[in-house]
């Protein structure tokens, strides 16, 4: 049985993953399919301290740090979490149970579905949610980004460098969420526009893929590529409903049980940013090691 067993390989549960193992205690993380998590998706990080790359880099970097101090990493994904006696039992995507005396969640957050005719349709054929991992197929094609935060920001940047054009939808009249350093540069794109006021309706095509949008108001863009960044979900389905979850579905750590910790972009009340989420995984696994020290006191 593991000591701590960590879901989720992102910052959070990479930095829950060395404190725990540095700790002394046996630690087993189970990353999804992808180490990083979303931060492996950024092409340029610029605001975590002391690093400079991108977030696939960052990621690298955190597993071996981790692993040099002994925490043993598995690419498969939570499908069920139970609580047993003196512990949790995790059902894994790769068929295998896995024991644990304490469990830590940072499983953090996929990107909100845009539910609107034609985005299921043409799902990987111009409609995206990830611009670092598509956009390469859009080189010198006019896309859409839809979106006003931080990371459709982010999006449209990064696709400027690819793209013909990039035209960001947003259904307010002024970027309200987004860093001012990148509405400046968005700003100063040349190949950057802005339709302000603007949701879309429908998403079509043909079988080559998206040829257009079309907005609520009924107007008609010509585009070959759709890029969504409207907000992330937590990453929770594969616990129990018991599991007290806030309004946004992300999990608050004073309703949890005892063993049981959160951190990252799927605990409630926390900006979603690498270094937020850094803390608390630090925190948790520090939290984990008391929990476990005051069991075995008994």
């Amino acid at each position: 049985m593991n000591d701590i067993l960590i879901l989720g390989g992102g910052p959070a549960g990479l930095t829950a993953a060395l404190y725990a193992a540095r700790g002394g205690k046996n630690t087993l993380v189970l990353a999804g399919d992808r180490i990083g998590g979303y931060m492996a998706s950024i092409d340029k990080l610029e605001n975590y301290p002391g690093f400079l790359g991108n977030g696939q880099e960052l990621a690298d970097k955190m597993k071996a740090q981790a692993e040099m101090f002994g925490a043993k990493v598995v690419l498969t994904s939570a499908k069920l979490v139970n609580k047993i006696e003196n512990g949790f039992s995790v059902l894994a995507s790769d068929n295998k149970e896995y024991k644990t005396k304490s469990i830590i969640i940072a499983t953090g957050a996929t990107p909100k579905k845009l539910e609107i005719k034609g985005t299921r349709e043409f799902m990987g054929r111009g409609v995206s949610y990830c611009a670092t991992c598509d956009g390469f197929f859009y080189t010198d094609r006019d896309v859409l980004v839809i979106g006003g935060g931080n990371t459709a920001l982010n999006d449209a940047l990064y696709l400027a460098n690819i793209a013909k054009s990039v035209k960001i939808l947003y259904r307010k009249d002024s970027f309200t969420r987004a860093e001012k350093i990148l509405i400046d540069r968005v700003n100063e794109t040349q190949n950057i526009s802005v339709m302000w006021n603007t949701e879309l309706d429908e998403v079509g095509g043909d079988n080559t893929g998206v040829t257009f949008a079309i907005t609520t108001n009924g107007e008609k863009i010509k585009c070959d590529g759709v890029f969504v960044a409207i907000g992330h979900e937590a990453n929770t389905d594969y616990l129990n409903e018991d599991i007290k979850r806030d309004e946004l579905g992300r999990l608050i750590p004073s309703e949890l049980p005892a063993g049981m910790f959160v951190a990252g972009d799927v605990r409630s009340e926390l900006k979603m940013q690498i270094a937020t989420a850094v803390g608390t995984g630090c925190e948790c696994a520090m939290d984990a090691i008391a929990y476990l020290n005051s069991e075995e006191q008994r």
